[in-house]
């Protein structure tokens, strides 16, 4: 995959803010810093670096954020704000054969899903 000025510009920014985020908040906060890069343009990266592999693009009820890791993971999501948070989450193995025998699937990859809310302190 060929490098272009504006996937690096949307590279550059998903990886600076750690965040999942929509193209349209892509966009703003490119053009916002500066960056001239057209709604279209912004699409069209996003969809070629998810298609490659090199971010991740989450679907949600309210449409597609994309985030800057390409790894599995898995997430929580706040039912309060919505904000999504990374998680490195790693099953014990008594579960994972618990899920291969009661479904006759060897899992060899997965990611979870979580949702919540932050505890009160």
């Amino acid at each position: 995959m060929r490098l272009s000025r504006q996937r690096r510009m949307v590279l550059e920014l998903l990886w600076d803010e750690r965040d999942h985020l929509s193209a349209r908040d892509i966009f703003e906060r490119l053009n916002a810093k500066g960056r001239n890069i057209g709604h279209t343009s912004v699409y069209q990266n996003l969809e070629a670096l998810q298609s490659a592999g090199v971010i991740e693009c989450l679907d949600r009820a309210n449409g597609r954020l994309y985030g800057y890791r390409s790894d599995p993971h898995s997430h929580i999501t706040c039912l309060d704000s919505g904000a999504i948070q990374d998680l490195d989450v790693e099953l014990p193995a008594d579960l994972l054969d618990r899920i291969e025998k009661e479904t006759g699937y060897r899992i060899e990859n997965y990611t979870l899903s979580l949702s919540g809310r932050r505890l009160k302190p």
